[in-house]
């Protein structure tokens, strides 16, 4: 079965899960039946799509007509056979509990079409125990969505023993059908990827407050903003639930052994039914204002332990080749938020100094859960998870074909994209060396602002190399992954936390315009010109154009820009809120790099942080807003905010270090 090949999804459960899934199925255009045991669950389940969908129509994230036509989609039953005998796809979405799902999985098979996929939003449970309650085993595998599923980007897509390669492929094709980013989890191991480093380190938290030595606000403080991380542990096991988090726990206890116990205090508040936000009080009392979170109580030492253990369950991943490094960072930064993924941050933090950690707290306790893995000691012995890479010397990490690296001072780096005999159109290659340099970067410590530009007076970048990318001889899914590489790439670009600035001298077109846009300012010769002609090809912007265009020039001028595909000059695109600022051929240079070098005199955590919550709040305001108001308190307690207040008393100019 291709991914083309499906046209009806039903969804099992109406819940949260359930419906949320529900939409965005029937979002993505595929005819969706919801199902539940009674009649008032699935109808508040289709109600609450209804809701949303109109909310997203308020947001002008779809059209009212589009939202119409999605919820017309959806259709709600009751009856087991009705809902699953015409699915080609099936998704299982029942309360967390094995006996129920294997309950369901019975009832399936005997209505199913026999060539249906059946998928379990597990978050946590067998894929291979659920799976053998079938007769397709190899037609089986999870598919866990985070929650909301209509917001949250990635979906876990987890083969069980039996599961074939080509079930996962097409459950990963259909995850990006519905917009989401799917991430393969080879090895049915509890808790995947995400809960699998994310509840160990909340009931790691638990233990050092339960042992004494820390309290929760000091805790909280140090996973917040110590570490960076969107909650502190103990907020976030009350967003989430308290009880949630521990009935993973137990199923980990039970299957992977005593390094999973569950800490008395979660034991305590789970019986107590303070589980957190859903009851009005749990670790935080949210009848009387939630939490509150010190920004200064944090310390080394409960950052080095916390890091620690998320570290060990990070090797025991690798090392039982659940996942790589890469998709774990990848899946815990889109799902849970973090500012760079796990295995990332063990390597900055040091592996020696995060095994040396837990082998003092082994030795001290004789607790198991703080033996180190066998592949975190071969891991901190290669110098990290991936291999020391980031100690590399400039040479080494600049050394690239397509592009070229230089330090012209004042803490800019300058990205030329060097392939002037082909007008700088962007190739696979120059992809790669790009993404590859911008997390080089990112991490050089003489670097706090990005300036890209084109090789040559001819053009930044004329697009893509449609010459070099022919040699694909138009395969589809070849192009789907070009895309995707291109989305990627791209998407390094405009996270980078420092400011980037693109300057643009001649051809900015296609692909080089899609490059521009995700840089936060740029500036253009008065002889550039600009342009998306994709429709010129029967093509469309495919590395992100028919996003990011539109929170830059709005809906309708991005549409003009991509629908007519016309060149524009440099003077119309900063009409139209493109170009920051024109200047001519002759100044280009020199104001370019002036331009860079303020930006990276600018505070680097604050301009961090202010990108950050930008992106955030790009399509959800309060998601933004929560970001700016995390990243405010952050910044009361840095060195940078007392240097510029000093300067500003003393009317001089501020020297920020980062700090």
């Amino acid at each position: 079965m291709e991914v083309d090949d499906i046209n009806t999804i039903a969804v099992l459960g109406a819940g949260n899960m359930g419906h949320g899934i529900a939409e965005v199925a029937a979002i993505a255009g595929y005819e969706v039946n919801l199902r539940d045991i009674k009649d008032e669950f699935v109808q508040n389940g289709y109600e609450q799509i209804e809701w949303s969908l109109d909310k997203l129509a308020e947001k002008d994230q779809l059209t009212d007509e589009e939202a119409e036509a999605a919820l017309d989609r959806v259709t709600p039953l009751v009856d087991f056979e009705e809902a699953v005998e015409d699915a080609d796809f099936v998704v299982e979405a029942v309360p967390e509990k094995m006996d129920i799902k294997k309950d369901v999985y019975g009832e399936l098979e005997e209505y199913a079409a026999d060539d249906a996929v059946f998928a379990t939003n597990t978050s946590s449970l067998s894929i291979t125990e659920l799976s053998e309650v079938t007769e397709r085993p190899e037609r089986f595998c999870g598919m866990h969505f985070f929650n909301p599923p209509v917001r949250m980007q990635l979906v876990e897509v987890i083969s069980g023993e039996h599961t074939d390669d080509e079930v996962l492929d097409l459950t990963e094709d259909l995850a990006e059908e519905m917009g989401k980013t799917p991430v393969r989890v080879r090895k049915d191991s509890p808790g995947f990827i995400v809960n699998r480093v994310l509840v160990p380190l909340m009931n790691e938290a638990a233990w050092m407050v339960e042992s004494g030595d820390y309290t929760i606000e000091q805790v909280d403080s140090s996973t917040k903003f110590d570490m960076g991380l969107p909650m502190g542990s103990f907020e976030l096991a009350d967003q989430v639930g308290v009880d949630v988090g521990y009935h993973v726990l137990e199923y980990m206890n039970e299957v992977l052994g005593e390094a999973y116990e569950p800490c008395p205090l979660l034991v305590e508040k789970v019986e107590a039914d303070k589980l957190g936000k859903k009851t009005g009080e749990g670790f935080y009392d949210y009848d009387d204002g939630g939490a509150d979170i010190p920004t200064d109580a944090g310390s080394e030492d409960a950052v080095h332990r916390l890091q620690a253990v998320m570290a060990n369950e990070v090797a025991k991943l690798v090392g039982n080749d659940v996942a790589d490094p890469d998709a774990i960072d990848d899946a815990v930064m889109l799902g849970a938020g973090f500012p760079e993924g796990p295995a990332k941050m063990a390597d900055d933090a040091g592996l020696d100094t995060l095994l040396e950690t837990l082998e003092d707290l082994h030795d001290e306790t004789g607790e198991e859960r703080y033996e180190p893995s066998d592949y975190l000691r071969e891991a901190a012995d290669e110098g990290g998870f991936y291999g020391g890479e980031d100690d590399e010397s400039d040479e080494g990490a600049y050394d690239y074909d397509t592009i070229r690296v230089e330090k012209p001072g004042d803490m800019v780096g300058k990205v030329v994209l060097d392939r002037p005999h082909r007008m700088n159109t962007v190739s696979e290659e120059l992809l790669d060396d790009l993404g590859d340099a911008v997390e080089a970067l990112t991490e050089d410590d003489d670097v706090r602002a990005l300036l890209l530009v084109g090789e040559g007076d001819k053009a930044f970048s004329a697009g893509a190399d449609v010459q070099s990318m022919a040699a694909g001889g138009g395969d589809p899914i070849q192009a789907v992954e070009l895309s995707k590489k291109g989305q990627d790439t791209f998407g390094k670009l405009e996270a980078c936390p420092m400011p980037v600035l693109a300057a643009i001298d001649g051809y900015c077109l296609g692909g080089g315009m899609e490059m521009a846009t995700c840089a936060d300012m740029r500036i253009a010769t008065d002889r550039s010109e600009m342009g998306q002609p994709e429709h010129d090809l029967g093509l469309l912007p495919g590395w992100g154009g028919t996003q990011r265009l539109k929170h830059i020039v709005g809906e309708g001028r991005a549409k003009e820009v991509i629908f007519t595909a016309d060149r524009f000059e440099a003077e119309t695109m900063a009409d139209y809120g493109f170009v920051n600022e024109v200047v001519e051929v002759a100044d280009f240079e020199e104001r370019a790099h002036e331009l860079a070098a303020d930006l990276a005199a600018g505070p680097p955590i604050a301009q961090k942080y202010t990108k950050r919550a930008m992106l955030a709040g790009r399509d959800d305001t309060d998601a933004g807003l929560a970001v700016e108001s995390q990243a405010f308190g952050h910044l009361m307690n840095t060195d940078d905010l007392m240097e510029g207040i000093t300067a500003f008393m003393g009317d001089g100019e501020p020297d920020f270090q980062g700090k």
